[in-house]
């Protein structure tokens, strides 16, 4: 591992372990990711000639590059290895067992097996941790089906309790079941990496998109089971707290986050509504779950008549947890967004990034490279 007077040493904690990526899409490359941003070596393997998908995710496209590759694959190296060669699936098996202290996989099922990639690799390199991500787990009657993010908000129940009562469903803006696994994956790997330091051992991490899903949906899967009353979409409310939503004031939107009985009384005092604290409908949390309609048109009455900034400047003073609905480029101009120097920019200056969203002793783990080059570094493989 890295030296302790290393400079990287604090903010790049994984200096020295080398990973290999067979990874495509979302979930493995931001696994790789992350890991890259910690300080691994990330050797990510791709399909000479087209390589990884979201190569040709776009547009947009940033200086002729797919943006989308660049979120989640900065700070790696790639190299272009055609698996259905003897020869370069050979050198890459070479190199795993010999060099590699990872893998993170999300091909199709039974693929790494079928050219002698898969976990079996363990036994030539007993120190190594070798993680499946899969699309619905190890095991089951759904083990060889192929799976993405929306198939997974959609068949693990997300889209089922995201959007409005009576509209269609809708997907979450981002890709959060691929990009939690990844993050699983990262927390199983260092578990294990953790472990290999007191026996010496590797392990098989597994983890899969739907295991996150119904991970993801286990309040409401609790919930149901408690009142055996099936979840609905809420919009922008929580099920069990009454106010907690977005409100619309004269200029834009604000949400309100009431979330206990101090909270809400403090919400009663700053709209002007002091007499709310004493009645009866609203007084504890359950008695307005029980009068959500009522409690909520009554806010959205108050909130509707002034405008955001005047509402932020009054439930601030009167400590009430609010927020106004930012756009993305609000948010990237935002000062608190400045301040934390998350967006990184690329080594060449052409492109930025969000970095991780950890920092150690102080110091957030820097971008060392942009994305690579196609096989740029396929080299490292036979050598």
């Amino acid at each position: 591992m890295t030296p302790a007077n290393d400079k990287n040493a604090a903010h790049q904690p994984l200096k020295g372990l080398t990973v290999v990526e067979l990874g495509h899409s979302v979930a493995a490359p931001f696994a790789g990711k992350i890991l890259a941003d910690l300080g691994a070596r990330v050797i990510k393997i791709e399909k000479p000639g087209a390589g990884d998908d979201t190569r040709q995710w776009g547009p947009p496209f940033w200086h002729g590059d797919s943006v989308t590759f660049g979120v989640y694959n900065a700070n790696k190296l790639s190299a272009a290895i055609d698996i259905k060669d003897d020869a370069q699936c050979a050198a890459l098996r070479d190199f795993i067992v010999g060099k590699a202290d990872i893998v993170i996989q999300n091909m199709r099922s039974g693929l790494v097996e079928k050219y002698g990639l898969g976990a079996g690799l363990r036994a030539q390199n007993p120190r190594l941790v070798y993680c499946n991500m899969g699309a619905f787990g190890a095991k089951g009657p759904l083990l060889d089906k192929p799976g993405y993010d929306p198939m997974m908000q959609a068949f693990g129940g997300i889209m089922s309790i995201t959007g409005e009562e009576g509209r269609p469903p809708v997907r979450a803006g981002v890709s959060v079941v691929d990009m939690a696994t990844g993050m699983w994956a990262v927390i199983g790997i260092l578990a294990a990496i953790n472990r290999r330091h007191e026996t010496g051992e590797g392990a098989v991490v597994d983890t899969s998109l739907y295991e996150t899903t119904l991970c993801w949906v286990g309040s409401a899967a609790s919930n149901y089971l408690a009142s055996q009353e099936v979840p609905g979409r809420r919009g922008t409310e929580m099920p069990f707290l009454v106010p907690y939503k977005i409100f619309e004031a004269a200029d834009g939107y604000l949400l309100v986050a009431a979330g206990n009985d101090n909270l809400f009384a403090r919400l009663a005092s700053a709209l002007g509504r002091p007499e709310w604290r004493e009645d009866a409908r609203f007084k504890t949390n359950p008695a307005r779950v029980a009068h959500r309609d009522l409690v909520n048109n009554m806010v959205q009455e108050a909130i509707g008549a002034k405008p955001r900034a005047r509402w932020l400047e009054l439930f601030e003073r009167g400590r009430v947890p609010c927020a106004c609905l930012q756009t993305i480029d609000e948010v990237l101009a935002h000062p608190q967004t400045q301040a934390l120097e998350m967006l990184q920019t690329t080594p060449d200056g052409k492109k930025a990034f969000m970095g991780t969203p950890i920092a150690f002793n102080g110091v957030r783990p820097t971008m060392e490279r942009g994305p690579p080059e196609l096989g740029a570094d396929t080299y490292v493989i036979n050598t």
